[in-house]
């Protein structure tokens, strides 16, 4: 997964919530890293596209992005 763009590990990651997170952890770190490349500093998740949209599914999400060091925003 090098080489991706932060749209592209973004998708990843919806597909991963989909999939019961699989494989999320390695999609996090390829998210992490087309950040760095593009300069980008937040990630943004389309609320609609979440396993779970409501208030809750959304600061849980953004726990866990934040310990691997992925700050979030939702839309």
């Amino acid at each position: 997964m090098s080489d991706i763009t932060v749209s592209q590990a973004t998708d990843a990651i919806y597909t991963s919530l989909e999939n019961d997170n699989e494989e999320l952890d390695v999609r996090i770190a390829a998210l992490k890293a087309a950040m760095a490349r593009e300069g980008v500093k937040e990630a943004v998740f389309e609320t609609s596209k979440l396993a779970q949209p409501n208030r809750q599914g959304r600061k849980l999400m953004q726990a866990y992005f934040r310990k691997k060091g992925v700050a979030t925003s939702f839309t």
